[in-house]
């Protein structure tokens, strides 16, 4: 029996490169050649890639132990392959990946309601009066966000659509264009995108006549009608027809990841989101966030952590090495953070409280210097004793590495200017 072979976008580049002639047949291959090129993967200049931990993670198990504390709790410390860096041992893969990490010791701000801090954090402001603060991705998706694609420039995966402790937040002041699409979070537990194709009995030209229709009827619509809501439809609904496209939808497909690969991220929703994420990325999304809930450790923290640690480590080291493996790490800013950490002193039911005043955060990628721990907390984990760092300087740190302007300014919904960070935030410098 025939095989029958079919030549891959590079196959055709390659022999056009190396002038093998293809003869009056070639008209039929171009087609082909167009199809294909609309499905290969367009890397982004930028991106950045958010390991939401909702709930406040206890960060003083995580990345700033206290051995021989009586706040030290439970677990181990373990060497990195960085000298002096040393971690949880509970994070064993991040351990042999630290050269890529930076962690930040001396995270500190004021807010300790999981709401509010959680607000702050994702905008870089603290909640004021009427003003609608964008979350950081949808200034992402805003400032260098790509509008020729038909995905979404900002896209959260199991976080949920409520904005609170572990929402999503949206596009604020931006308007709903820059808003997130989630993706999973829902009760059936999966991350399928809902909607994606036709339903069952519609053909081909039934939606295309349908979408015709539709067009003509808005088009009257907006005949008499002007503003932002109506705008706003007009973006979801382009949005969405967009997005059905077979070239957009199939960004959204793990199924056409190798298994072994599947399984390296770890078959959950989180280890599977990341593995979504890089697809994103890859493809030219600007701002992908993952969320890992249950960190809100008030009874029994230790226990709860060692097994949430497990699935971080998985996950976030084969998110570093497969955006490494395929050139996207020096392109991509990895951030690892919640909303505050824990107290130091452990409670009288094994757990640890909200905890503001001394935290952590870890970055990686995008061209971030790693290898490093920034900042540091005293013997007990209670105070920063050097280099305290903020929300803001964070957010700073992250513009600057993915080109824009952290001082330049958006108009609010009151009138009234806003930078996108804070004027008294300060990028890094041990970072750049």
């Amino acid at each position: 029996m025939a095989r029958s072979y079919q030549l891959t976008r590079r196959d055709y580049l390659r022999m056009a490169a190396l002038g093998v002639g293809l003869g009056a047949g070639s008209a039929s291959w171009l087609p082909t050649l167009a199809a294909a090129e609309s499905t290969q993967p367009q890397k982004t200049s930028k991106a950045v890639i958010l390991l939401w931990l909702s709930g406040g993670p206890a960060t003083i198990d995580m990345w700033d132990l206290k051995p021989g504390s009586p706040n030290g709790g439970e677990f181990k410390e373990i060497a990195t392959a960085t000298p002096g860096l040393r971690i949880s041992e509970h994070l064993p893969k991040l351990a042999q990946q630290s050269e890529d990490l930076a962690v930040i010791r001396s995270m500190q701000s004021k807010e300790g309601d999981h709401r509010r801090a959680t607000q702050f954090v994702r905008t870089g402001y603290t909640p004021q009066g009427a003003i609608k603060f964008p979350t950081f991705g949808s200034l992402c998706s805003h400032e260098i966000g790509n509008r020729e694609i038909d995905l979404p420039s900002f896209v959260s995966i199991s976080g949920g659509r409520g904005g609170g402790g572990g929402g999503s937040l949206g596009g604020g002041f931006l308007g709903p264009e820059f808003s997130p699409l989630v993706i999973g979070g829902g009760n059936d537990g999966g991350l399928s995108v809902p909607n994606l194709s036709r339903r069952d009995g519609v053909s081909e030209d039934d939606q295309r006549q349908r979408m015709e229709m539709l067009n003509k009827l808005d088009a009257r619509f907006r005949q008499d009608r002007s503003g932002q809501v109506v705008d706003a439809l007009e973006t979801a609904a382009d949005k969405a027809v967009r997005l059905m496209r077979p070239e957009a939808a199939a960004a959204f497909r793990l199924e056409d990841e190798p298994d072994q690969l599947r399984d390296r991220y770890g078959r959950n929703n989180f280890g599977q989101g990341c593995l979504m994420a890089r697809r994103l990325v890859e493809r030219g999304i600007t701002f992908v966030e993952v969320t890992l809930g249950g960190w809100d450790t008030h009874n029994e923290n230790f226990e709860q952590v060692a097994q949430l640690s497990a699935t971080l480590d998985t996950a976030f080291s084969t998110l570093l090495a497969d955006l490494k493996s395929q050139g996207l790490l020096d392109s991509t800013v990895v951030i690892c953070q919640g909303e505050f950490g824990r107290t130091p002193k452990i409670n009288g039911r094994a757990g640890r409280d909200h905890w503001p005043h001394t935290w952590a955060t870890v970055l990686a990628g995008g061209g971030i210097q790693g290898g490093q721990a920034i900042g540091a907390t005293n013997a007990d984990g209670t105070e920063v004793v050097d280099r305290p760092i903020t929300v803001p300087d964070v957010i700073a740190t992250v513009c600057q590495q993915i080109g824009i302007d952290p001082k330049k300014q958006n108009m609010s919904n009151v009138g009234r200017p806003i930078r996108v960070a804070d004027p008294e935030a300060k990028p890094i410098e041990e970072l750049l």
